[in-house]
C-alpha cells in the first residue's frame, strides 16, 4: 500500500493526496511535521535527507518532492489519461508544473504567510503588498494561457493542473482582495466538480490563521 507522510493542511501534502484522490488509490496516511513532528528523527532522515515533507512510499521506492510525486504516480498508475505519453503533450503540463514551482508557489506562500499567517499587529503591509501584486501578474499570465484552452495542458484534466491549482481554495478564501481572471474563475469551477479538489483541497485552513511556526 501507498504511505504518504505529512499533514494535511500542508500546500505541498495536498498536491499529494489530491493526486491520489483522482487515482482512487488506496493508501495510508501518516502525519508528520508541525505538531506532529518527527521530521528530524533518523528513520524519516533516512527517507528523505532534507526533513520536509511529502514523502511517498510506494512498496519499496520512496519519492519526495511534491511536484516529482505527482508526477510518480501519475505515470505509474495513469499512463495517457493524467500522464500524457506524448512528449510534446506531456512537456505543456510539466512546464506549468515547474512554473508553479518555481514562480507562482514562492510568491502565494510569501502572500499567505505574510497576510494569512502573520498576526494582524505584526504584518508588513509594503511586503504583502508587493506579494499580491506578484501573484496578481501571475494569475493574469495563467488566466491568459487558459482563455485559449479548458486545463492547463489542453482540453482534458491532466497532472498539470494539480500542482497549479492548489494555491486557488486559499488565495481566494484567505480574506484579500483577488484581480478580475474570468479564465482562471472558470477552471476553478470546473475543478470544484472534481470530489478528490473538494475533498483535499477546499478544506478549512483555519488552523494557520495568525500562526507562524509549522
Amino acid at each position: 500500500m501507498i504511505k504518504i507522510w505529512g499533514r494535511r493542511s500542508a500546500y505541498n501534502v495536498q498536491k499529494v493526496l489530491w493526486t491520489i484522490g483522482e487515482l482512487g488509490l488506496a493508501y495510508q496516511h501518516i502525519d508528520a511535521g508541525g505538531s506532529a513532528g518527527g521530521l528530524d528523527q533518523p528513520d524519516f532522515l533516512a527517507m528523505n535527507p532534507h526533513g520536509r515533507i511529502p514523502v511517498l512510499v510506494d512498496d519499496d521506492l520512496t519519492v519526495w518532492e511534491s511536484n516529482s510525486i505527482v508526477r510518480y504516480l501519475c505515470a505509474n498508475y495513469s499512463r495517457d489519461h493524467l500522464w500524457a505519453e506524448a512528449p510534446a503533450k506531456r512537456s505543456l503540463a510539466e512546464r506549468w508544473m515547474d512554473w508553479e514551482l518555481a514562480t507562482l508557489q514562492p510568491d502565494f506562500l510569501d502572500l499567505f504567510w505574510g497576510f494569512y499567517r502573520t498576526p494582524e499587529a505584526l504584518r508588513d503591509q509594503q511586503k504583502i503588498q508587493h506579494a499580491s501584486l506578484r501573484c496578481q501578474k501571475h494569475f493574469a499570465l495563467l488566466d491568459a494561457h487558459l482563455a485559449e484552452q479548458a486545463f492547463v495542458a489542453g482540453d482534458a484534466f491532466s497532472m498539470g493542473d494539480i500542482p497549479v491549482a492548489t494555491s486557488l481554495y486559499r488565495y481566494f478564501e484567505m480574506g484579500i482582495p483577488t484581480p478580475e481572471t474570468p479564465n482562471v474563475r472558470r477552471w476553478y469551477g470546473a475543478l470544484f466538480e472534481r470530489k478528490a479538489f473538494r475533498d483535499h483541497i477546499m478544506t478549512s485552513f483555519d488552523e494557520l490563521y495568525a500562526r507562524q511556526t509549522f
